[in-house]
């Protein structure tokens, strides 16, 4: 199939030797199903791999590799699972290796502000591990519970605090990956700059696991905050929200955060996790801010100027945490928009993700409601507003089945990518490509770039065994 070879029992074999008995899935459709798919479900089908290998280090990633390549098997790396958009989904059978064995924290280094991780690690850990040394790891994403280091190293995954600290690849200095011969490289280091060659390393973030497989990564570590509030700006229509936008980012203090939730989106969240916001009735959208300051009467001062801004740009209610708990109980609606949205239909689907500059937000939101009422779809709306990064969630049609909302679907997330594209933006700006999104892709880029990125392609893997058929790379 697809001009691979045969996953034999003898290669199985190879797989068992080179990894352990326990490392290895096969001949357990039950088992081998939960890596058919990823968190998007089955809205876009699933594909079975042929067999599940855990490496645990190293050394076994280069192993199964040589494997791979010996025999010309098709190998789909994983992470936890948790993208959207089939990045993870073994199109071609074959071998899925999850690096999910791989999840040891190595070090935390005071003195270089690094960490160094193994690709397994849960986001999450690594904040929690960074915290408790005085430390912050900024560049992880909203899926920080469920998302692995390496995915967001694999996806160039952003976030919410994208508009203070930047996305993951401003924070991954280092990387030791395993190309598809085996052959293990070491790029970077634990240093913030260099002048030395073409940057692999930079190259290799983002490439969604087509070029190489990173098995360990020496992150950035920024220091620990200072004092912190979050506020919540209540407005009666989104034309004065977005207006609020760019005059906070703007106003000179230091906002970590700036997120955008819709009336929709907090209507179904808030009933899936039996809570309200204020002033939800009358709501069409909310920002939620997070400011830092350095005493309690610098982040005074500066809370009371961007709210002030927000009331003055058309806001009717700027409501500030006052605990913790109130920050947690604003910022849970937040993170658990797409489980909301999936609480009311479980086909709801978060693929598309669009960035656009933050200028031409107000015109794509407008473009986002037509298309949506054109469509008939009903959509929420979640944003890394601050960045102009923009995630439509939409609904299942009533009455349409899942078989033509996974065709619908698709058709209605590449209109919006094409508006995207027409405002000078792009058709993800961190969700990633993975095969949904291909073939718009390859339509937005002129041939010559096309061509480039092909021959990268062969440089790093020449028999395209390596995570087929995702970014613009159809199945041979």
């Amino acid at each position: 199939m697809y001009g691979y070879g045969t996953l034999t029992k003898e290669i199985i074999e190879e797989l068992i030797s080179a990894t352990g008995k326990n490392a290895v899935i096969a001949d357990n459709n039950e088992a081998l199903e939960n890596y058919a798919y990823d968190q998007a479900g089955r809205i876009w089908g699933e594909n079975m791999p042929d067999v599940v290998v855990k490496p645990k280090d190293t050394e076994q990633v280069s192993a199964v590799m040589k494997i791979a390549s010996k025999y010309r098997i098709p190998v789909t790396p994983r992470g936890a699972g948790s993208g959207l958009n089939g990045g993870a989904v073994p199109l071609a059978g074959g071998i899925v290796l999850s690096l999910e064995r791989m999840n040891h924290i190595l070090e935390i280094d005071r003195i270089n502000r690094v960490a160094v991780v193994e690709p397994g690690v849960i986001t999450n850990d690594l904040c929690r591990a960074a915290a408790a040394e005085g430390f912050l790891y900024a560049g992880y994403p909203m899926s920080t519970e469920t998302s692995f280091i390496g995915g967001n190293f694999a996806t160039n995954a952003g976030g919410g605090k994208v508009v203070r600290y930047g996305n993951t690849r401003r924070h991954i200095l280092g990387a030791e990956v395993v190309l598809p011969s085996g052959e293990v490289l070491n790029l970077g280091g634990r240093f913030r700059k260099d002048s030395w060659g073409y940057s692999l390393l930079n190259l290799l973030i983002g490439s969604e696991g087509t070029l190489a497989i990173a098995t360990k990564l020496t992150v950035n570590l920024e220091p620990k905050p200072g004092k912190i509030v979050n506020l919540l700006a209540c407005y009666p229509d989104i034309e004065k929200l977005v207006e609020s936008v760019s005059k906070v980012i703007g106003s000179g203090r230091r906002i970590i955060s700036c997120e955008f939730m819709d009336r929709n989106l907090v209507k179904y969240t808030t009933e899936y996790l039996g809570c309200t916001l204020p002033e939800q009735e009358r709501s069409e959208g909310y920002l939620l801010i997070q400011v830092e300051e350095d005493t309690e009467e610098q982040l005074e001062d500066s809370y009371e100027i961007v709210g002030n801004i927000c009331l003055e740009a058309g806001a009717f209610e700027v409501f500030v945490a006052e605990s913790r708990t109130d920050s947690a109980a604003m910022w849970n609606v937040r993170q658990n928009g797409l489980e909301g949205m999936r609480a009311r239909d479980p086909y709801a689907c978060a693929s598309g993700d669009l960035m656009v500059p933050l200028s031409e937000v107000p015109e794509m939101l407008r473009r986002i409601k037509r298309i949506s009422r054109e469509w008939n779809v009903e959509i929420g709306i979640i944003s890394h507003i601050g960045d102009g990064n923009l995630h439509p969630i939409p609904l299942k049609p009533e009455g349409m089945t899942p078989e033509r909302w996974g065709v619908y679907a698709e058709e209605f997330f590449a209109v919006l990518i094409n508006e995207a594209i027409s405002l000078g933006g792009v058709g993800s700006g961190e969700h990633g490509v993975g095969y949904i999104k291909r073939k718009v892709l390859a339509e937005s880029k002129k041939p010559a770039e096309l061509e480039i990125m092909n021959g990268i392609k062969k440089s790093f893997d020449p028999l395209n065994i390596l995570n087929p058929g995702k970014m613009f790379f159809p199945l041979p």
